[in-house]
């Protein structure tokens, strides 16, 4: 079992090492975040918890000082991979952590296949294909897919909430796609139905038009956006007088919306979503995190709990530094010992425990929640249930995920699923 590396940290944690070591007493980690576009804020808290993993690791893994590079990016893949490169070629980082985005997950994977000697562990992006298809050997991914995260919302709504008619607007991009295909799967087993589609330019702002056009016969609003999006969906979806129920995909209602300015977002109240973490997770090892993270950073200047991106970030540090311990900081012959570390055992986590499947990529547990207002005049989740070891094929054999088809605008295919 991996070591757990979210102790509560201690003065000596916090200061940077003093002294100026050579460049082979160093370990050099370029982090790739979003922090520019929609994302921009999420991708600010996944650099605070790289520091934070950092910080409770005393600045060294595998007997040696941690360096870090940030590459800022805006999402966009061509961004994503210029950056990428500069990290590797120009700033000569050991490996990298991150993207943050879907389609920056897809672009780094076959930019990973261009680095065999480096490795890429991935930050917080969520697209299926990243490592579904064709998965390059060097790419690892901690967290759960988009597809993953879904898995649980569909038949929590309709055996719980009795909301089996529904009419759905997501992104239009692969993490929209994914995320969408997780809750759609779970959702048409459970036997409902999917009125009508839309689907959104990632960084819209005029929701108007497809506001106006969502139907009126059916029981909830399932909303597959984040960021920026989310929050302008929302101030136009309570300026077009709309109250429909919602149910949020797993960046609707992160900690980036729920602190958001305004009251617009008041409409999520009573909205449920699935995703990765639960803020009120009575799990001893998240409490101990997230007063981790609460002590580290001022109260201006954090999320009262992580957010999602955070958690990513911080998740893929901590599997790089028990890895480089369990090796002795050891990167040569091309990496081959680092990536066997990282692959070898279950990382224990404040999301509990993650295993990596063929493909490099995690199996774990999925949180429902549900918004609720704080009584202080904010909103927060509420766990209302989970699903432990999700798979990345959803407990489908990996034949019958694939007949499936991959994720899009059209699959799945909701009445083949049983729903209509």
């Amino acid at each position: 079992m991996k070591k757990a590396l979210y102790a509560s940290l201690s003065a000596a944690a916090l200061m940077a090492p003093s002294a100026v070591f050579a460049q082979d007493d160093t370990i050099k980690i370029g982090i790739l975040v979003a922090l520019e576009g929609a994302f921009a804020e999420g991708g600010k808290d996944g650099v605070r918890n790289v520091e934070l993993a950092i910080q409770q690791a005393g600045g060294m893994a595998g007997g040696k000082t941690i360096e870090t590079i940030v590459a800022p990016t805006d999402t966009t893949p061509d961004t994503t991979i210029r950056q990428a490169r500069k990290l590797i070629e120009q700033d000569g980082v050991d490996f990298i952590i991150g993207p943050l985005s879907g389609s920056e997950g897809i672009a780094m994977r076959d930019y990973a296949k261009t680095i065999p000697d480096k490795t890429v562990i991935n930050g917080i992006s969520g697209a299926l294909e990243t490592t579904w298809v064709d998965p390059a050997e060097n790419f690892f991914r901690f967290n759960l897919d988009g597809a993953q995260w879904g898995s649980g919302l569909g038949s929590y709504v309709v055996n719980e909430k009795g909301w089996k008619r529904v009419a759905t607007v997501a992104a239009d991009y692969s993490f929209g796609y994914t995320n969408f295909l997780g809750f759609a799967v779970d959702f048409c087993r459970a036997g409902g139905t999917i009125v009508e589609r839309f689907w959104v330019p990632l960084g819209s702002s005029d929701f108007g038009g497809v506001i106006a056009a969502l139907p009126d016969d059916v029981d909830a609003i399932y909303l597959g956006v984040g960021g920026t999006d989310a929050i302008n969906f929302l101030n136009q979806y309570e300026q077009a007088g709309a109250d429909t129920n919602l149910i949020g995909g797993t960046i609707m209602a992160d900690q980036t919306v729920l602190t958001s300015q305004g009251r617009a977002k008041e409409a999520l109240i009573g909205t449920p979503t699935s995703g990765a973490l639960a803020e009120d997770n009575p799990d001893p090892a998240w409490q101990e995190y997230v007063k981790a993270y609460q002590d580290a950073f001022p109260e201006g200047e954090r999320f009262p709990t992580p957010s999602l991106f955070g958690v990513g970030y911080y998740v893929a540090t901590i599997a790089a530094i028990d890895a480089l311990n369990e090796i002795d900081g050891d990167l040569s012959d091309g990496q081959v010992k680092f990536r066997a570390a990282l692959a070898d055992d279950p990382l224990a986590t404040p999301l509990g425990e993650i295993t990596l499947n063929e493909n490099r990529q995690a199996s774990g547990t999925v949180f429902i929640n549900e918004v609720q207002e704080d009584g202080a005049g904010g909103l927060h989740n509420v766990m209302v249930g989970k699903a432990e070891g999700v798979t990345q094929t959803l407990g489908m054999t990996a034949d019958e995920f694939r007949a499936m088809g991959l994720p899009s605008r059209d699959t799945p295919d909701c009445a083949a699923l049983g729903g209509g």
